[in-house]
């Protein structure tokens, strides 16, 4: 850890706080976002339908809003989008504690996604402009204090929801009017245009539909973004189908919970500690397109233990019933994080290259949108998967689901690498005038 925390003072003075503020990011999000559902059907005692609708506007209101978000940082300036997605998160988190009516919450839910969706494409863009030649590495330290944010968050908030969850919410947008007002003194103004070392006009090519036309044209972009949903689909199991799984034979108990935070706890102590060297390891070895294909196929294989378990006889009780509801899912939880490691800064430095350096916010923003209705579907699938498997008495189904989904993306983006589709696209690629 301490290798890896050694490189931060080589970057760019504005890609050390970027990543430092992307760790901050993630605690004052991870300290709330855990227990909000509690606290509105809890605290508030709101029906189910209303908790899954406030929930539900948030990722809506994020996942909609990216290619909007990455297109306003694109025109108008990456610092601009972090400071204003910054301000809102920091609003929407202090109403979260302090209204009670559905409207209200709705609204502040709504806020805090559109925050999102302002800052997350900014930041990547502005961070792989800044980066350089060491993208694809200052990417991996990104996700070393991306993950350091989810995996501290939840336990500052477990504190501080102890006392009241609108001291959570408070103390939460605390943090992000303290970060707004450290991106308005220290962080360097950086434009879209600085990247190329050319002044756009702000009519012709810079019209937003006719860069939403180009990037739609962009087929190696689109087809790179369709491989990779799969990536996302399985890494989300360590939320969904993972922890129903140890719930599953392990029981509603205090085991259950116990086993299900060593699923998290695998995840991200694993990523921390080994990205830098997974990452450097990669680099030297394989090609990008290569990185990619083996990361997708380690993604699938994770769920190999899973179904191998199938196999097992489910003892009564004893050690024998808590060794098999824990560790397939914690080895299928290392899988999946080793897979990510391997793949998340090739993946970040792939759709810059595949933007040819230009629009690089607005590619991300239309990435995370793709990925983000991926996801969606994807869990759909996989809750509908678990509940046939439990209906007709194939455990495994799943399983084997999720582990064909892995190789299905590999080997699409061996295809794509195969075929030279994952190298910077021609000049004729870029926003013609509307």
């Amino acid at each position: 850890m301490k290798g890896t925390l050694a490189q931060v003072p080589t970057y760019e003075r504005s890609v050390q706080l970027l990543m430092v503020n992307q760790f901050t990011i993630n605690l004052g999000f991870y300290m709330l976002m855990p227990y909000l559902a509690a606290h509105l059907s809890g605290t508030l005692g709101l029906a189910g339908w209303v908790v899954g609708l406030v929930l539900g506007v948030r990722n809506f209101s994020q996942q909609g809003m990216f290619l909007v978000g990455g297109t306003l940082a694109d025109r108008f300036g990456y610092k601009p989008m972090i400071v204003a997605g910054c301000l809102l998160r920091t609003v929407g988190f202090a109403a979260l504690g302090l209204v009670d009516s559905t409207a209200a919450l709705i609204a502040a839910s709504a806020a805090t996604g559109l925050a999102g969706a302002l800052f997350n494409p900014a930041v990547r863009a502005y961070l792989a402009a800044d980066a350089g030649e060491r993208r694809v590495e200052a990417f991996a330290l990104f996700n070393v204090f991306y993950q350091a944010g989810i995996l501290l968050g939840p336990l500052v908030g477990m504190v501080l929801t102890g006392v009241d969850f609108r001291v959570t919410c408070l103390v939460a947008a605390g943090i992000f009017a303290l970060l707004s007002v450290v991106q308005i003194r220290a962080l360097p103004a950086r434009r879209a245009e600085d990247t190329k070392g050319e002044e756009r006009t702000r009519t012709g090519q810079d019209r937003v539909l006719a860069q939403w036309r180009a990037i739609l044209a962009n087929r190696p972009f689109l087809l790179f973004s369709g491989a990779m949903v799969g990536s996302y689909v399985l890494s989300f199991q360590v939320y969904l189908a993972l922890p129903l799984e140890v719930r599953r034979l392990g029981g509603e108990g205090e085991f259950g919970t116990a086993a299900v935070a060593v699923l998290f706890a695998v995840s991200g102590l694993s990523t921390i500690l080994g990205q830098t060297r997974v990452t450097a390891w990669c680099k030297a070895r394989y090609e990008p397109g290569q990185v990619l294909t083996r990361g997708l196929a380690v993604m699938g294989i994770a769920f190999v233990p899973l179904l191998a378990a199938t196999a097992v006889p489910v003892p009564d009780s004893g050690v024998g019933l808590w060794l098999l509801a824990a560790v397939p899912p914690t080895l299928a939880a290392l899988l999946l994080a080793v897979g990510t490691m391997i793949v998340y800064p090739f993946e970040m430095d792939t759709i810059v290259r595949l933007s040819g350096d230009r629009l690089v916010a607005t590619h991300y923003g239309l990435y995370n949108t793709i990925c983000g209705i991926g996801i969606t579907l994807g869990n759909l699938l996989t809750g509908a998967s678990l509940d046939a498997a439990r209906e007709v008495g194939m455990p495994a189904l799943p399983w084997i689901s999720l582990a064909a989904l892995g190789l299905a993306c590999a080997a699409a983006l061996y295809g794509l690498h195969r075929t030279g589709r994952l190298v910077t696209p021609a000049p004729a690629s870029r926003p013609v005038a509307a």
